[in-house]
This record gives structure tokens, sequence and C-alpha cells, in this order.
């Protein structure tokens, strides 16, 4: 939970400079970048969760490939570099992009799958997410293999579990429970 709570601070000291310097979009785009190639990324995901690479390794590393990015994003990765929370940048990016969303008027849906939605089933998500909750929806779609099989949909507080792996749990609890 303090990761989390960690996570948002940072997100939100990152809006703020840029809201300041009038680089929301810029910084949100850059942020949507950070979450897609850590996602796609068993490698980065691997070299930010290691204890044994050193910090600057890894901002060196994050710098290469997030080259081109917006000083604030890169100003970001250093910041959490430095403080050794780098693991959190992912996150953090999550973070900032529902952020800027609501000051946008939009909310952010963030859709985790095993694989990456079709279009298809990005827009016909897109369209009952607009009808459910009357404002302009975006979705952000994460990869996490660990769910096996369908869906896990979070939209502001509110989250809907559909995925395999926690149908699986919840047999397991019902077989113990059973015992």
């Amino acid at each position: 939970m303090n990761e989390s709570r960690a996570a948002i601070r940072y997100a939100k000291a990152i809006l703020n400079q840029a809201v300041e310097t009038k680089a929301t979009d810029a910084v949100e785009k850059d942020m949507h970048s950070v979450v897609q190639t850590i996602s796609d990324s068993k490698e980065l995901q691997d070299l930010l969760g290691s204890p044994v690479v050193k910090g600057a390794i890894k901002k060196n590393a994050l710098l290469a490939v997030f080259a081109g990015s917006h000083s604030i994003s890169e100003g970001l990765i250093s910041l959490l570099v430095d403080n050794k929370r780098v693991s959190l940048l992912k996150e953090v990016a999550q973070h900032y992009i529902v952020l800027n969303e609501k000051l946008k008027g939009e909310e952010t849906a963030v859709v985790t799958t095993a694989v990456t939605l079709t279009k298809e089933l990005e827009a016909k998500i897109l369209e009952q997410l607009t009808k459910l909750t009357g404002k302009k929806v975006a979705i952000t779609n994460v990869i996490d293999e660990s769910i096996i099989g369908g869906f896990v949909l979070r939209i502001g507080d509110l989250q809907y579990n559909a995925s395999v792996a926690n149908k699986l749990n919840s047999l397991k609890r019902e077989f113990s429970n059973s015992l």
C-alpha cells in the first residue's frame, strides 16, 4: 500500500510541474510510452526490479530507452533512480495518466489483460464505459500474463476482476474451506 501512495505522490508532483510548464499532454504521451514499454519488456521489468544493478546503469538504460522524452519525464526517471524508487516508474506513469485525464474532465480505465486488446474489443469496451460513466473515457491497456486470461478493469476507485487467475483462486479458496 505504501508503494501505491508513494507512486501517487510522485505522479501528483510531476503533474503539478507539467501544469506549470503547460506540458501536460507531452508528459502524458511519455507516460503512455513508459507504461507500454515496461509492460512489453520482461528484460526492462527485470532491470528495474533488480537490487544488483546499480542505479547509474538503470538511469542510463532508461534515459536511452526513453530518449526524446520531455525534460519533466526524464527528470522523473532521474528522481526515482536517485531515490531508489525506480521500481515504481510504471505505477507512477499510470497514476499520472489517470490524474491528467481527470484534470481534462475525462476518466481513464486501466484494462489489464494477458494479451494486447484488439482495436475492435477496445472500441466495444470504450462504448460500454462511456454509457456506464456518462463521461469521455480513455483506455490504458496493461499486459500481465500472470492473469492467464480474461481481464481486470479499474476505473476510478472501482475494480472488476474477471481474470482466470482470480477465478482459479476463488475455486481454490472454496475447496480449502469445504475440506
